[in-house]
């Protein structure tokens, strides 16, 4: 597995999430503890250093399913903000905890629900970082 990145003000907000979620018994002590170990694994840098190619919280991304072709554009989002109408999709979600942090153009294996998949990063539409919005 590629070495995830992610701007500080995103690892500390997805951290908070994490705790918050925890609290509230919205996620398992093991789901919590999963995405703490991928946190502590990414390399983090401010938001004004970020690769503008990199799948960060708030960045609207275009995405394939490798098997079957399907293509998506969706927006990872806090827990709070998430809409699936609208696709908006929750940070704790797989695919949303798949996509963070790789860049456009890599293919990542994941767990799904439905099980193994491979999901490739075709385009980020908006990234807040390359877009000056370094606060979202």
């Amino acid at each position: 597995m590629n070495r995830i990145i992610l701007s500080s003000l995103d690892y500390e907000r997805i951290y908070d999430s994490i705790r918050k979620a925890q609290d509230k018994g919205a996620i398992s002590d093991n789901e919590a503890e999963s995405l703490a170990a991928e946190l502590e694994q990414a390399k983090i840098l401010e938001p004004q250093e970020m690769p503008h190619n990199v799948v960060t919280m708030n960045s609207k991304v275009k995405i394939s399913f490798v098997e079957s072709g399907k293509r998506v554009e969706l927006k990872i989002v806090y827990p709070e903000d998430a809409n699936i109408e609208k696709n908006l999709i929750s940070i704790f979600s797989p695919i949303a905890a798949a996509l963070i942090g790789y860049s456009e153009g890599e293919t990542i294996d994941w767990i799904v629900p439905s099980g193994p998949t491979r999901i490739k990063v075709d385009e980020i539409v908006y990234q807040p970082e390359a877009a000056g919005h370094y606060d979202l």
